[in-house]
Formats: structure tokens, sequence, C-alpha cells
């Protein structure tokens, strides 16, 4: 007898026990899904670099992200609860990308930001410059392309058979002109190192005509008579081009377009000046309220017929920001921006702080 109650009050004894175990299972087991949050809110001034020059003019310009993070049982349970965080499965982030691709492509939407932001910057400063072609960007490998596995996505293509070009459509009008199954020698760019890739050209289904079998878009840099750098480190996407502008914009012309307030915002921005729609508004408006930023400009997109087809009820970025504001009830204003003139026209309203 006493044997089977020392062995009920072990097992008791044990239960606490086998209960923290499963809890901290619950709160560091990873599943196959991601979170994402709300993310930083980052001054522009330490990214960004002008004639070797940091902005040192009273109020700052911010860029804005969303968070990223492998899910675990408890944060996954936690975000079924929340108004600002959301579980994605991997392919939902990453399409059919590896993580490695999905870095790379990642990078190369912030490289094209960082581009597109200096072009027109430097055009509303009318400060000249020239666009200088470094090669083709690899966006995509085709499963058959004999290249697969030697040149990688992200990768910039320089040449092929020791030539070089001045565009993409030079590049793919040169090995269009090949046989198909004849062999050729690409050079490229990994990482920063130059290497080279020996392989077959394939028969393309679009044209049937020679190609190498990747998805591609041009990979240029600008070069200017004022110097300017951009460092956003880790940070990926297309989703900073407008804050950038503005920021270079400032640098460019000493004109104080701040006046001393702290304005975040985000969008993608095109050589036309167009601010475009960017994902999860919502996350990036509350760590701009935490941040104590007093304005934020979000894209005042189109929603085209196409896009209510696909989304039934879906909102502008510049709509679904101000409802996220009112849902947290922040004194922050939201502010519609079509163009990165809009933004300026509303800069010029405010009053020195």
């Amino acid at each position: 007898m006493n044997n089977e109650h020392d062995e009920k009050i072990s097992i008791k004894s044990m239960l606490p026990f086998a209960l923290v175990i499963i809890l901290i299972i619950i709160m560091i087991f990873p599943i196959p899904y991601y979170i994402e949050g709300p993310g930083t809110t980052e001054n522009l001034k330490d990214f960004v670099t002008v004639d070797n020059k940091k902005d040192s003019e009273p109020g700052a310009f911010y860029l804005t992200t969303v968070g990223v993070r492998k899910a675990t049982l408890g944060s996954a349970l936690k975000a079924k609860f929340s108004d600002f965080e959301e579980l994605v499965s991997k392919e939902e982030l990453m399409g059919s990308s590896t993580n490695t691709e999905y870095e790379r492509i990642q990078q190369y939407y912030m490289d094209s930001s960082k581009n597109a932001a200096i072009e027109q910057a430097l055009k509303l400063a009318e400060v000249p410059y020239k666009m200088r072609f470094k090669g083709v960007y690899v966006l995509a490998i085709e499963d058959n392309s004999s290249f697969k596995g030697k040149i990688s996505v992200g990768d910039t293509v320089t040449g092929i058979d020791g030539k070089t070009f001045k565009s993409s459509e030079e590049f793919v009008e040169y090995v269009k002109m090949q046989k198909v199954g004849q062999e050729v020698t690409v050079r490229y760019l990994q990482d920063g190192e130059s290497k080279e890739a020996t392989g077959k050209l394939i028969e393309l289904p679009t044209d049937k005509k020679a190609g190498i079998g990747i998805g591609l878009t041009d990979h240029t840099e600008i070069d200017s008579s004022i110097p300017v750098e951009i460092d956003a480190g880790d940070i990926g996407g297309p989703s900073a081009g407008l804050m950038f502008t503005l920021e270079i914009y400032e640098q460019l012309t000493h004109k104080g377009i701040r006046k001393g307030h702290k304005i975040a915002g985000t969008g993608t921005i095109n050589s036309k000046g167009i601010v475009g729609r960017i994902g999860g508004i919502d996350k990036k408006v509350v760590t701009a309220s935490k941040n104590e930023t007093e304005i934020f400009f979000a894209p005042d997109d189109d929603i085209t017929e196409e896009m209510k087809k696909a989304e039934p009820g879906i909102k502008t970025n510049y709509e679904e920001a101000k409802a996220a504001a009112e849902k947290i009830g922040t004194k922050m204003k939201i502010v519609p921006v079509k163009n990165v003139q809009d933004a300026l026209d509303y800069l010029e309203t405010l009053k020195e702080k």
C-alpha cells in the first residue's frame, strides 16, 4: 500500500515539471510558419550620405519595416489573437524560393529602390547624372537551364563568351542569335566575386530561340556629379523608395523641408516619381507611432478592377493605414501621396517646429 501511495505522490510531484517542459516546447519549438508583425522605425540620417556628409538638420525622415520571424507554437497562438501580427506559411512569404534566394531577391528590390530614389532626387534637385549598366540581374532560373546550380538568383551576369553589353536587350539579342545546344561561357558576379560558368543554351518556349534560361532585369548604377550613398544594412525590399527620395532631396538642396518634424512613411518609387503600393502598412503604422513620429506618408494607390476581382473589399494603402491609426488611437497624421511631389507639396504646408 505504501509503495502505491508513494508512487501516486511521485507522479503528482512530477506534474509541475512536466507542465514546465510542455510550456517550454510550446514557447520554443519552431513550426514551418512565420510571424509578420510591426518591425522597426529607422532614422534615415544613419543610412544616407550625400557629398560625403550626413544630414544634420532638425527633425528626421524615417523608413519603417515589417518584422518577420520564425513561428513557434506559442507565438502562432499569440498571433491568432493579435490585431497586428499575422501567421504566414513559407510559401506565402517566399513563394517557391529558398531562404537564400528570397534574401537575394529582397536585396535586389532594395538595390532597385535605392537606385530609383537616387535618380528621382537628383532629377528634382536638377543635379546631372548618368545611368551605368552593370549587367543582367538574375531573378529566376528555369529548371531545365544547364546553368542551374551554377548561377544563382541574385547574381549579376556581366558577359558571355568574353563579350560585354550596354543593356539587357543587347544581351538577350546576342544570345538569341546563337544556336540551341551551343556551349557558352557566362561571366557573372556572385556576392561580389567574379566567376565563370560553362553550359549549353536551351530552347526558350516563348519564341523557340536560344537562351540561358534565366529571368532577368537590368542591374544599373547611377553616376552623378554629387555622390550619393545609401547603406541600408540587412534591410531588404522596395518599400523605402519614397522616404529615401525625400532624405536624399533634403541633403542635395538643404531646403529644410522637414521644418524640424519627425516624419515616417512607406511606398515604392519609380523613375516617374510615382509612389507604389506595399505590404504590411498597418504594421508599419504601429511601429512609426511607437517611435512618436508626427506624420506618416502612405501610398494612395489606384485599385484596378482586376485587383477588386481577385480580392473583393481591397483597400488602398492609405485606407489601410488610416484604419490602423484609428484602431491604435495614435495622434500621428496619416497623409496620402500618389507621387513624390504630393509629399513635397505637403511638406511646404508645415510650420517650423
